[in-house]
């Protein structure tokens, strides 16, 4: 498993074999069944999670009570509330995982002995917070741009694994429809 975490940082750094094992050392490993919940409303947000196996989803519940999905991480990708997380506040969000799960997971404490310890790790977390930065506006200009269709189709030609694997009512709640028009434009798409 920690081969997959290595190979990941390896895209962004360059970390000696023996660094490595000792940098290793600073994350907890974690199991998550099927949709149990990381993180919950109202919590202090204690770890950052980077996903070896399965799918986590983030969330919060909206005025109207219905779950609005706003983030998503699969394999080798990272998630948490990055400002709960950062400034140890109680967080606005849900994390959940879609699928059972194995995760790596480092607290903020952990992580400020780790880059003082490792200084090239703050490269490696500054690749992953700029690609995550690009993410989210890539996302919000396809908000403003598309329609809500075409929204769909965009994530259904740019990640069909991942729409494949993702159950259709998780998509609907990231795309910010219900699952019944999701089903509609699927039907439409079809004939």
């Amino acid at each position: 498993m920690s081969d997959i975490f290595k190979k990941h940082i390896a895209k962004f750094a360059k970390v000696p074999e023996d660094d490595f094992e000792q940098i290793i050392k600073f994350f907890d490993i974690s199991e998550a069944g099927k949709k149990e919940n990381l993180l919950e409303q109202g919590q202090i947000c204690r770890h950052h999670y980077f996903v070896l196996e399965g799918l986590l989803r983030k969330f919060y519940i909206n005025e109207k009570g219905n779950e609005q999905t706003t983030e998503f991480a699969i394999e080798t990708w990272w998630l948490t509330d990055n400002f709960a997380y950062e400034n140890q506040l109680p967080t606005e969000f849900y994390i959940q995982a879609v699928e059972k799960s194995t995760l790596l997971c480092i607290t903020p404490e952990k992580r400020q002995k780790l880059l003082e310890e490792f200084p090239v790790m703050e490269r490696y977390f500054r690749f992953v917070y700029q690609r995550a930065y690009a993410a989210a506006q890539k996302r919000i200009k396809f908000l403003f741009s598309f329609s809500k269709e075409e929204f769909y189709f965009q994530a259904v030609r740019n990640h069909p694994e991942f729409i494949q694997r993702v159950p259709q009512y998780l998509i609907a709640s990231y795309l910010g429809f219900t699952p019944e028009y999701l089903s509609e434009i699927r039907k439409r798409a079809l004939s």
